[in-house]
C-alpha cells in the first residue's frame, strides 16, 4: 500500500497542484501525521485549511474534485481549500507560513514563499494605513 505522503503526492499531480501548504489550528497535526510522525487525527473535530499553487486556474469542478479527494485521504468531514492565486496577499502569506506538505519542485516553491512574502512586504504599509482609516471610521 502506498504511504500517505505518495498518495498525497498523487492526487496533486493528477490535478495539477505545484505547491500544498496544511495551515491553520490542524495544519501541524495533520502534517506529522502525513510523514508518520504523529497518529491519525480525529476526524470529528475541526476542519482542515489547505493551500494549493495550481499550475494553471482551477475550474469550480477542479475544485470540488480535488477537495472531495483531500476529505477521503485524510478523512475529514471538511477541507477547506484556498487556492493561492485567488487569495489576498496577506492571507497567502499565512498560508506559506503553515506546512508544506507536497511540491512538484523544491526550488520553485522556496522562490514561490519569497514571492509571497516580499509582495505582503510591499503592501504591509498599505494595510496598516488601510487598517488606521476602517478604525477612525474614515
Amino acid at each position: 500500500m502506498d504511504s500517505l505522503h505518495s498518495r498525497l503526492a498523487k492526487i496533486c499531480t493528477a490535478h495539477g497542484i505545484k505547491i500544498l501548504y496544511l495551515f491553520g489550528s490542524r495544519g501541524l497535526e495533520f502534517y506529522y501525521y502525513l510523514h508518520g510522525a504523529g497518529p491519525p487525527p480525529s476526524p470529528g473535530e475541526s476542519d482542515l485549511d489547505v493551500g494549493v499553487l495550481p499550475a494553471s486556474p482551477l475550474s469550480v469542478q477542479q475544485k470540488v474534485e480535488l477537495t472531495l479527494r483531500l476529505e477521503e485521504l485524510f478523512n475529514v468531514p471538511r477541507i477547506d481549500l484556498v487556492v493561492l492565486t485567488e487569495a489576498d496577499p496577506f492571507l497567502a502569506a499565512n498560508i506559506i507560513r503553515g506546512e508544506r506538505a507536497f511540491a512538484e519542485n523544491e526550488y520553485d516553491a522556496d522562490e514561490y514563499d519569497l514571492y509571497v512574502l516580499r509582495r505582503a512586504g510591499d503592501l504591509a504599509f498599505y494595510e496598516r494605513q488601510r487598517m488606521d482609516m476602517i478604525l477612525k471610521g474614515a
